[in-house]
């Protein structure tokens, strides 16, 4: 997998990056299906200079699409936690649509119906 972060006025990014790879992990065994080297990740934290707001945005691209995700917070841990479960389950729904799981599902029968039988 293929990544890139950029950090935008942020004084320590080094508090930031075991969090990062953590997920960036996780993520990688959601994607064991795909060939690494197909796989993009572009990430980036800014720090909102008025305000003490962070905001963090990721893009992963897939061959199959690519994903987008975003994440504020108070604190740039928080704001990365929130762009990644964000990720992470656009991940989980792409794969179920790829995979075509509506049509796999079980219709509930009639009550009715078992009863004739």
């Amino acid at each position: 997998m293929k990544t890139s972060i950029s950090y935008r006025h942020i004084e320590a990014p080094q508090q930031i990056e075991p969090v990062v790879e953590r997920h960036l992990r996780k993520i990688a065994t959601l994607l064991k299906v795909y060939e690494p080297d197909l796989v993009q990740v572009h990430a980036s934290f800014e720090k909102h200079p008025k305000r003490t707001e962070y905001s963090f945005s990721v893009n992963l691209s897939l061959p199959t699409g690519t994903l987008h995700a975003t994440g504020t917070g108070p604190d740039a841990k928080i704001c990365t936690r929130k762009g990644f479960a964000e990720l992470e389950a656009q991940i989980k729904k792409h794969q179920a649509l790829l995979r075509k799981d509506f049509e796999w599902k079980r219709k509930r029968g009639r009550s009715g119906e078992a009863a004739a039988d």
